[in-house]
């Protein structure tokens, strides 16, 4: 479905990269289009780029909402299908 997801960033690497989680799933993202990141914010991410900051509480609602929906555990499979492939290349 490639909703935007929630995640926290836990590293913040070289050349406008990142590495958020979520759930267990580590995956590295594009910071361009932000200013400013640092580990512990929550972004959403979208096809490997983070969008926008979010504060914490937002971040759960959201991802609190998702499951509710019955998307999030589709969201998270995809997203772990992205970090596996990532690291096999």
């Amino acid at each position: 479905m490639c909703l935007a997801i929630p995640a926290r960033v836990v590293s913040v690497d070289a050349d406008d990269m990142a590495t958020v989680a979520l759930e267990g799933i580590r995956k590295p993202v594009s910071t361009a289009l932000l200013e400013d990141v640092t580990v512990g914010d929550y972004v959403l991410v979208h096809v490997g780029y983070a969008l926008h900051k979010l504060s914490e509480e937002e971040a759960e609602r959201t991802l609190r909402l998702m499951a509710e929906a019955g998307v999030l555990a589709d969201e998270l499979e995809e997203l772990a299908a992205d970090a596996s492939a990532e690291a096999t290349s």
